[in-house]
């Protein structure tokens, strides 16, 4: 199956790479002239990246891009609860392979902050959202085999506080089904006003969570389907 093989909901625009080598490209590609654009008019830009392996090559290529990184802000989707030298930390990620030669003039937004609970970390993690430029500039969202995305897993004992986000929380704990278990979400409100959306995937299982979460529309059940309407933009590759 390919990606121009899924029927795909107007206004949505899909874009297949060879390789993820130049996936990367068009991502970074995309993602640097939405944030020129948007310090063109706003005079500052917001970007919120999500974590694990697959965007290393898409960061260490954005983070080249001659932009006014002073002026750029970078912020996180989801956390797991552990420290920045953790391997397992989102923020460490972003550290070690965005902020680094012109983009480290940028100023990150981290999730993480040491806290008796999960809850008080998440407390003091949306106390410290209320700095983000909103709404979101550009969003880079991943996605699960289990139609996840941020944090926002099905099932999750929050997932509906977070979809809803009632008392206008930007961020929540969640629970993931997989190490580490603690986690921290942007809500859906905050990351679906994003002005630029876009879905970056990898691989043929990935394709078919997406045919999947396109052929129904339950969002509880597959949280990616909250995204799966205009404007989004999808970049896989093999």
């Amino acid at each position: 199956m390919a990606i121009y093989e899924l029927e795909l909901p107007v206004g949505l625009m899909a874009h297949s790479c060879t390789d993820a080598e130049r996936q990367a490209d068009a991502l970074a590609q995309a993602v640097s002239t939405a944030l020129r654009s948007a310090l063109e008019t706003y005079g500052k830009a917001s970007l919120v990246v999500s974590g694990g392996r697959s965007p290393i090559a898409f960061f260490e290529r954005l983070s080249r891009e001659p932009l006014d990184w002073a002026s750029i802000q970078i912020g996180l989707a989801d956390e797991r609860w552990v420290s920045v030298e953790h391997a397992a930390s989102n923020e460490g990620l972003v550290r070690r392979h965005l902020l680094q030669g012109p983009a480290a003039a940028a100023s990150f937004l981290g999730l993480y902050h040491p806290a008796p609970t999960l809850e008080d970390a998440a407390l003091l993690a949306d106390r410290a959202l209320a700095e983000l430029h909103q709404p979101i500039d550009v969003l880079v969202l991943g996605m699960g085999d289990d139609g996840h995305t941020a944090s926002l897993f099905p099932a999750s004992p929050r997932l509906s506080d977070a979809l809803e986000a009632e008392g206008h929380r930007r961020c929540l704990p969640m629970q993931a089904p997989v190490e580490p278990h603690e986690r921290l979400t942007l809500t859906l409100p905050v990351l679906a006003s994003a002005r630029l959306p876009l879905l970056a995937i990898q691989g043929e299982a990935k394709l078919e969570t997406l045919r999947l979460a396109l052929a129904g529309e339950n969002v509880a059940a597959m949280p990616i389907r909250a995204f799966l309407h205009s404007p989004l933009e999808i970049y896989w590759c093999p």
